[in-house]
């Protein structure tokens, strides 16, 4: 397998390289990017949805930090493939090789019955931080976003959405305190003592699910990306839904464009978007529940729309957007959407919520199922892997190439996609999380078009 080498020595968002840095770009950590939206277990009454397996918590003997120790799960601690490029002009950011070391990198899982979101990191597979997402502590949060600055977005069920640091070198001063307080484990401190949220922006929907963060423009003279948005999208309860842009840096309402819910299904009318994403040319994506729900594309460019029907069937979770530009709904079937000649294919896969796909043309595509992952070839659609991982409904990939998966309830694990190995942290409460949780997704659709 080939080792990754980015040649621009700069703090590139999810990757931290010596050299400049600064603004929205300065993170150094990875975080979650698209949106692949399930919703199974957690909530009760209208969602009537039920509970997945936990499974056994397990975890194998190894640190999983990829240094190349005994236990490790990286071959000689190198990459496991090329995962990320540099954006056009990077190399007058620095040049020359190497820079190929990420300094961490986290997956955020939203333990949504405690209203708060955590912080993994991805090679040591332990909590780093957790946080409230809104003021009353409530909200049901499930959706994660992150930047490619490396920063997290987090949508609540109920209404609002909340911006965290990744980098507490970021966080601001505004408790009155000496020092940045912030949490550093599994512990949360109180909303208005924490300084590491940046802001939240309430909203008053019934339901909100969906939250991509787009990519930005890099900005070659200070190494950083700018004109950050975040998308979201909330229903309005009378036939009609909202698909919303905010401004990235303090999440007020950029433009906003109002879209027909479908009508006539209960699924789609009452939860309207349910899972998005962002393609490489900067526009949204957004699936629907229920046998008749819609996929709309929201253009970017001057907020309009248009509204596919796929075929009909299953109630379709998941959703990613591919580095193709292939558009992908997961439930027990798995059905690709090809933009360019408006064409469909399906195919069954036993897959029940999430997915996300490998980079390049030849990368799996990664689903939920039967309390494992199952990989899937993006061109045949037929399964090629399935490994069990404790529990699963929510699918992402790390920038070292393993595969994770969120469970309804306390455990994230953390997969080697080659030999099924797997490493589970079971300390989330209520976990329910199907989106992009590392920004993997974003930093294979944002680039190399964005």
């Amino acid at each position: 397998m080939q080792k990754t080498v980015i040649s621009c020595f700069v703090t590139l968002g999810l990757f931290s390289f010596v050299g400049c840095g600064g603004g929205e770009g300065r993170g150094t950590s990875a975080g979650t990017g698209i949106d692949t939206g399930i919703d199974s277990g957690v909530d009760t009454g209208v969602d009537g949805e039920t509970g997945g397996e936990d499974g056994d918590s397990q975890t194998n003997t190894g640190d999983g930090d990829g240094d190349g120790d005994t236990g490790d799960n990286s071959e000689g601690g190198e990459f496991k493939w090329d995962v990320l490029g540099v954006p056009d002009g990077g190399d007058a950011c620095g040049g020359g090789g190497g820079g190929n070391d990420p300094t961490f990198s986290y997956l955020w899982a939203a333990n949504s019955t405690q209203g708060t979101i955590s912080k993994i990191n991805t090679k040591t597979v332990t909590e780093e931080g957790r946080y409230i997402v809104r003021p009353d502590g409530a909200g049901s949060p499930s959706r994660t976003s992150v930047s490619l600055a490396g920063n997290v977005a987090v949508a609540s069920r109920s209404g609002g959405v909340t911006k965290i640091y990744a980098n507490p070198e970021d966080c601001q001063e505004s408790n009155g305190m000496p020092g940045i307080q912030t949490s550093n484990s599994n512990q949360y401190l109180a909303w208005g003592e924490e300084e590491c949220v940046a802001w939240h922006t309430p909203f008053g929907y019934a339901s909100q699910r969906p939250v991509a963060w787009g990519a930005g423009t890099f900005n070659n003279g200070n190494c950083a990306y700018e004109e950050v948005e975040l998308w979201t999208s909330g229903n309005n309860g009378g036939g009609s839904l909202d698909v919303i842009v905010l401004d990235g840096d303090d999440g007020s309402v950029v433009e906003m464009v109002e879209i027909p819910t479908g009508g006539g299904n209960l699924n789609s009318d009452f939860y309207g978007i349910y899972g998005g994403a962002v393609d490489g040319d900067g526009n949204f994506w957004g699936s629907q529940l229920g046998a008749s729900g819609q996929l709309v594309r929201v253009f970017r460019e001057d907020m309009t729309y248009e509204i596919y029907h796929p075929p009909g069937g299953p109630h379709y979770y998941g959703m990613t957007v591919d580095s193709e530009g292939y558009v992908w709904l997961c439930a027990s079937v798995v059905t690709r959407y090809d933009p360019q000649n408006d064409a469909w294919a399906t195919a069954q896969t036993g897959g029940n919520s999430g997915c996300m796909a490998e980079a390049g043309p030849d990368g799996l595509l990664w689903m939920a199922g039967g309390g494992g992952v199952i990989g899937v070839n993006r061109e045949s659609l037929a399964v090629e892997k399935n490994w069990p991982s404790n529990g699963s409904y929510g699918v992402s990939i790390d920038f070292e190439g393993y595969v994770w998966a969120v469970a309804y309830g306390s455990n994230a694990t953390k997969v080697d996609p080659d030999t099924g190995e797997l490493w589970t942290y079971s300390g989330l409460v209520g976990a329910y999380t199907y989106s992009d949780m590392t920004g993997y997704a974003l930093s294979n659709a944002g680039i190399p078009n964005g």
